[in-house]
């Protein structure tokens, strides 16, 4: 039977709690010492917003269990988009200082090698976005731990742990993937039980997001935190949670259908948080599209038959187009008004006081963020 640790937390016993949670959630059985473990960190803004991004408690709480427990070979990654910047993020998500203090080698995955892998399960979609696949090399043979937060998304209605693979195996122009968003975390799920050792999910609901995430949203403070090796399952309790029905989420209901994971909540044992307490658990959210996504989705659905066109906006430079009017409206618009409005209400709750305790540190100098297009 899948099992999912869920655990109440506040901002004075984070940390402990992290490892309380690991530990309930039985991750060392999952999780081999012996391999490199991959932390999958979640970057969906440069720029901190709440709920948005792993937040620097959830990676110390991570790292320090892992330290404790004997962990040696271990890696913070995480990608690049079209609109965000892996260095920029990390620093203004205080993620350095913290993988530092825990001696943690912070890896963008755009410098890294990225090697063409085959299948052995069917792919749903892959193939019909991209001529080959392609993953990064350290990824094979290692584990992975993902780093998800709870909130809800334009293309998904909600994002946990299967869509935070998507950051980690699909390079920097992975928007490509879109128009098939379900079917492809699908295909990222079976890929990553072919190359990984071993796959745990360490989900933060402290603060959530509600409404059009995964970037324009509305914190929440949840005070739970969640954690399992079944990929599925995580997101399928955070769903619920959230006030979903998980099998009316399509990634869910097709990862459970293929076998990949449990998305029926009923058949989801929870340690850590009676049952009881657990069913009354609704926050009521409710999906919202921002403009960006909105017109993404209609312009890519509008031209997915008439390839000239949709090759014309999406893989020309006039797809640069989309980008500037992303970065406008996130950057220049949403944020310096209600984003502000809402981070100013954060940060006067206790959650908020804990992220200011942390420190920025030094900004980083780095090697260019690689600019290069597999496809």
């Amino acid at each position: 039977m899948s099992k999912v640790a869920v655990l109440k937390t506040h901002p004075s016993t984070i940390t402990d709690d992290y490892s309380k949670l690991m530990r309930l959630a039985e991750y060392e059985k999952i999780v081999p010492k012996q391999n490199k473990t991959v932390l999958k960190i979640n970057l969906s803004w440069s720029l901190y917003y709440p709920a948005c991004s792993t937040p620097p408690w959830q990676l110390e709480g991570v790292l320090k269990t892992l330290r404790n427990d004997g962990y040696k070979n271990v890696v913070g990654v995480e990608n690049q988009t079209v609109v965000t910047h892996p260095w920029k993020g990390s620093y203004l998500n205080k993620w350095l200082p913290v993988l530092k203090k825990y001696d943690t080698e912070f890896k963008p995955l755009t410098n890294v090698k990225w090697t063409p892998y085959n299948p052995k399960s069917e792919m749903l979609a892959m193939y019909d976005i991209f001529d080959e696949i392609i993953v990064p090399e350290a990824f094979i043979e290692s584990n992975v731990i993902h780093l998800p937060t709870v909130k809800t998304h334009g293309h998904t209605t909600t994002t946990g742990s299967m869509k935070n693979a998507f950051g980690g195996l699909i390079p920097k122009r992975r928007h490509h993937a879109h128009i098939k968003i379900h079917e492809v975390l699908v295909d990222l799920l079976s890929i990553q039980k072919e190359i990984h050792k071993g796959i745990f999910a360490v989900m933060d609901g402290t603060v959530c997001g509600n409404g059009a995430g995964p970037r324009t949203m509305i914190p929440y403070i949840g005070n739970l935190i969640l954690a399992s090796d079944d990929q599925v399952a995580i997101d399928a309790v955070a769903a619920k949670m959230m006030g979903f029905d998980p099998l009316n989420i399509n990634y869910i209901h097709m990862a459970h259908e293929r076998g990949l994971g449990m998305g029926d909540t009923d058949q989801i044992e929870i340690v850590g948080l009676e049952k009881s307490e657990y069913n009354k658990i609704n926050f009521g959210f409710e999906v919202q599209k921002s403009p960006v996504v909105k017109w993404d989705q209609r312009i890519r659905k509008g031209t997915s038959n008439i390839k000239w066109l949709h090759s014309l906006l999406f893989h020309s430079p006039i797809f640069r187009t989309f980008i500037f009017a992303s970065e406008t409206y996130h950057d220049k618009l949403w944020y310096p008004t209600t984003g502000k409005k809402n981070i100013e209400t954060f940060m006067k709750t206790e959650w908020g006081k804990l992220f200011e305790s942390y420190e920025y540190g030094d900004y980083p100098k780095y090697t260019e963020v690689k600019e290069w297009n597999p496809y």
